[in-house]
């Protein structure tokens, strides 16, 4: 089964979308679950889903590896964000899979599926929903 899932826009950080994800899904007895975004300035990762200042940690992390406005970067066109969202997106990946074990997703109990948004303004996200059981 394959489905896509558009995301509503997410201001820059890091968002648990974990329930969203199952809302648009009927999972299988067994199997996995592969999430692709098809986006290359923002990623998808799996972390904690409990202390929200975990999330602002890795928006603060991120922004001090990774800066604005480096005189090195070349591709500027779209504004000082865009090439740190490119780089940003490539570290932490475009995709995550997940077993599916009685129906239900094996997250870890403090696990969740993060949109790790890198633009200041990014927009609607599309997400490619594939389950192999």
């Amino acid at each position: 089964m394959q489905t896509t899932l558009s995301l509503p826009p997410y201001p820059r950080g890091f968002h648990i979308i974990t329930e969203l994800v199952e809302d648009a899904l009927e999972l299988p007895n067994s199997g996995v679950l592969h999430v692709f975004i098809k986006h290359t300035s923002a990623g998808l990762t799996i972390n904690e889903n409990a202390d929200p200042t975990v999330l602002q940690d890795f928006e603060s992390s991120f922004n001090h590896i990774v800066k604005e406005n480096e005189p090195f970067y070349k591709h500027t066109f779209e504004g000082p964000d865009d090439m740190p969202a490119h780089i940003k997106s490539s570290m932490v990946g475009s995709s995550v899979t997940v077993p599916i074990t009685n129906g239900r997703l094996q997250l870890g109990t403090w696990q969740g599926i993060y949109l790790c948004e890198f633009r200041n303004h990014g927009g609607s996200r599309k997400l490619v929903l594939t389950v192999l059981s």
